[in-house]
């Protein structure tokens, strides 16, 4: 594994953005907006997407199965709230671009759908040991979780047991790498027994024998707090907690499991295929809240922030709320907004409908202005490609950028491919350090876009 001066575990390549963090890592987890009407999205996560189990017309409660697939790689969406289906529409999707969702007109008068902080987990006399590994995975199953730092992988299909390929090593992500994003972060200060509950099922339904809690340097208190919590039940003493360098992107799946275990996962490989297992602690809360109290994923923790926000926070809301009335709730804005982002400034997707709905993977709403995306610093400012290298050094899965982007260029899609163009994670960091402010990770974007589609018109 890799340490840098100060002792650190890390990894390398990445780079060193501003963080941003200080618009919200101090504003605790609040209730979100009141909202009368969700659009709840049928494909939520990697995988097949949902069909409709409700139609037009039909009166829903919260916590319902409202989409479901029979597909292995799926997971179920919920309704979040009491109301009435008003229809089975296509909405605007961060990934996608179109996408069907399930719109719901909320019973404003109901109780349940006011809006409220999350109620802390009662796991006074929890013991993971009281669980089966397969009642475990099935409540994950039933719940619809997902993996909600961004990629959105079936958290059943992650953890299920596989004999062939026995689990050993279960990681959990703590880093919060991207800039501004605070949600996490406020996950391990507020609810942190919760989290631990979720890794130790985790840990009894993978059959992983050892775990670490990876948490970048420049969050003592999030350390802090794990770590007290973890000295109250003996029973935890097996899990550690992994204080790393500060680092973009230490949160990556592959950096995170190189600056861990020292292990390499090898292109086109995941880690379940060399006995590790990656979870985010926002979904290691929601595994706890699946098995012990039953409760689908139906509303989770985001980070409104940026500059022109005007009162940024972290808020506990029902998915399928718009970006559009988070905005509004945080006061909406008090200066030119240029771009409005789902997720932070280096992976984040702009997005130009305000009505895209938030989904069990949207972890903020980010709002930048023209100095921070630097329009100004960079209007006309673009040049070649000096040589200079620096994307060589940054990219965390060792590949030539300013190569890939300009076969993309250049239509040699068959060059991209050659040199490992799907090992790209987008992480931006190229982009990031280019001198020459060229765009390398929006044209490795379209080149990856376009080979995904060659190869679903080619016959099977």
């Amino acid at each position: 594994m890799d340490v840098d001066i100060k002792g650190k575990m890390t990894f390398r390549g990445g780079a060193h953005p501003s963080q941003n963090k200080k618009l919200t890592e101090d504003k605790e987890i609040l209730p979100g907006p009141a909202v009368k009407q969700l659009a709840v999205m049928l494909s939520q996560h990697i995988g097949a997407p949902c069909k409709p189990m409700v139609q037009k017309g039909d009166i829903v409660i919260a916590g319902q199965r409202i989409g479901e697939s029979d597909a292995y790689v799926s997971a179920a969406v919920h309704s979040p709230v009491n109301g009435t289906v008003k229809e089975i529409a296509l909405r605007s999707h961060p990934i996608q671009g179109r996408s069907l969702a399930i719109i719901i007109d909320v019973d404003t008068k109901a109780e349940i759908n006011t809006p409220k902080k999350p109620a802390l987990l009662s796991i006074k006399d929890f013991d993971a040991d009281k669980y089966t590994s397969e009642q475990i995975c099935n409540a994950i199953s039933k719940a619809g979780l997902v993996g909600m730092g961004g990629a959105g992988f079936p958290t059943r299909v992650k953890l299920d047991p596989n004999p062939k390929q026995p689990k050993t090593s279960l990681i959990v992500n703590g880093c919060e790498c991207e800039p501004y994003i605070t949600c996490d972060y406020r996950m391990m200060v507020e609810r942190a027994d919760q989290i631990l509950a979720g890794i130790e099922l985790a840990k009894k339904a993978s059959g992983c024998l050892e775990v670490f809690i990876g948490i970048e340097d420049n969050k003592p208190k999030a350390i802090e707090v794990m770590t007290e919590m973890l000295k109250k039940t003996p029973a935890r003493q097996n899990i550690k907690i992994v204080p790393l360098k500060t680092k973009y992107p230490q949160g990556g799946e592959r950096q995170l499991i190189k600056a861990v275990l020292g292990k390499n996962v090898p292109t086109g490989v995941i880690p379940p295929m060399i006995g590790v297992v990656v979870l985010n602690v926002a979904t290691s809360a929601a595994i706890a809240e699946a098995v012990i109290s039953n409760k689908p994923l139906t509303h989770r923790v985001v980070t409104v922030t940026g500059q022109p926000i005007a009162n940024p926070g972290n808020f506990y809301v029902p998915i399928g709320t718009s970006v559009g009335d988070l905005i509004e709730f945080c006061g909406s804005v008090t200066e030119k907004s240029v771009k409005v982002l789902m997720g932070g400034p280096m992976m984040g997707i702009a997005i130009a409908d305000l009505e895209t709905p938030i989904t069990k993977t949207t972890g903020a709403i980010t709002l930048l202005n023209e100095e921070q995306i630097g329009i100004e610093k960079h209007k006309g400012h673009k040049t070649a490609c000096i040589h200079c290298g620096r994307c060589l050094d940054v990219c965390p899965e060792h590949l030539n950028p300013t190569l890939l982007a300009h076969a993309v260029r250049k239509n040699m899609f068959d060059v991209a491919e050659q040199y490992y163009i799907s090992a790209c994670m987008e992480c931006g960091c190229c982009s990031y350090i280019c001198p020459a402010n060229i765009e390398l990770t929006g044209h490795i974007k379209t080149g990856k876009i376009y080979l995904a589609r060659e190869k679903k018109r080619m016959p099977k």
